[in-house]
């Protein structure tokens, strides 16, 4: 599949669990609805990997890498990022998660050792820009009191652990281990970590729920997570973390249209900007550098003409 199709595909999905999580939250506990959530991924993964018959067996390093991705993005990561949601209006929340796309490229320079274009830099500055631009309004009457900043916390936290994860999931690339194949064993091995906390736990595994919810979970277990991942990861694979990472920041675009759709949001000035500064940083990330340069030399000339 071409990488700007995979790169449409996971925006839409993933800009769109912001709403399916809404009514995930308040009926059922979060680590319950996690362990619903990664247990049908996992079934579904582990039905397909049968079907097409792709090599399923490991080194026991490997299944050890494969427990840190499990934990990394498909656990601890969506447990504290839930639990964060509790305290922070979605625009927090939002802009706390964004920094992903820094922590992806400081940590890929320090795991990897690869050198990162500084336009990737000065892209993903204009994508946080665009983000607190978007939800400037939201912001400024939000309520700065501890529980606010236990929540920003709890999402940063959240995000510093799925950077972890994506780092995991290039090494597995390196390694030549498949997408999915690595996210088959992951979400196994988190519908099983889940499911042992729940089970030592006070916590039930009955979930009492309207119809709402158990929709919405299935959405965000087919599409969230299994068609969303393995594009996601493809990319992570195809070129590389700090341009598949921009996708976060356009999660918050996907999240304003069907806000306008659906909720009667009010665009705003800063709506404009907002969306000026994160389409420009995309264009930053995602340009050839061939193509980029051809427009420096153009403006060069017509600089030297004019001059």
């Amino acid at each position: 599949m071409r990488d700007w199709l995979l790169y449409i595909i996971t925006v839409l999905i993933w800009g769109s669990t912001w709403l399916a999580i809404e009514f995930q939250l308040g009926q059922v506990n979060e680590v319950v609805s996690l362990f619903y959530r990664f247990a049908i991924s996992a079934l579904c993964m582990w039905g397909f990997v049968v079907w097409r018959q792709l090599p399923m067996r490991f080194k026991l390093v490997d299944h050890g890498f494969f427990i840190l991705l499990a934990i990394g993005n498909f656990g601890l990561n969506y447990l504290l990022l839930y639990w964060a949601q509790g305290s922070l209006s979605s625009a927090m929340a939002s802009i706390a998660f964004s920094f992903m796309l820094i922590l992806n490229m400081i940590n890929t320079r320090l795991f990897f050792a690869k050198p990162i274009a500084f336009k990737s830099y000065i892209g993903a500055a204009l994508g946080v820009a665009g983000i607190v631009s978007l939800f400037w309004d939201e912001l400024g009457t939000a309520d700065l009191s501890s529980n606010t900043l236990v929540g920003l916390a709890l999402a940063l936290a959240g995000t510093f652990v799925a950077s972890l994860g994506n780092m995991v999931s290039i090494r597995n690339s390196n390694r030549a281990i498949g997408v999915l194949e690595g996210n088959a064993w992951g979400m196994l091995y988190s519908s099983v970590l889940l499911g042992a906390y729940i089970a030592f736990s006070p916590l039930s595994f009955v979930a009492q729920a309207d119809t709402s919810y158990w929709l919405s979970l299935l959405y965000l277990s087919v599409f969230g997570t299994v068609i969303a991942f393995a594009c996601y990861f493809s990319l992570l694979k195809n070129i590389g973390p700090e341009r598949a990472s921009y996708i976060i920041v356009l999660f918050p675009i996907v999240a304003v249209v069907l806000s306008t759709l659906f909720e009667g949001f009010t665009w705003q000035v800063n709506t404009f900007i907002g969306f000026g500064l994160i389409c420009a940083g995309n264009l930053l990330v995602l340009a050839p550098k061939k193509l980029l340069n051809k427009y420096s030399s153009v403006l060069q000339t017509k600089q030297a003409h004019s001059n």
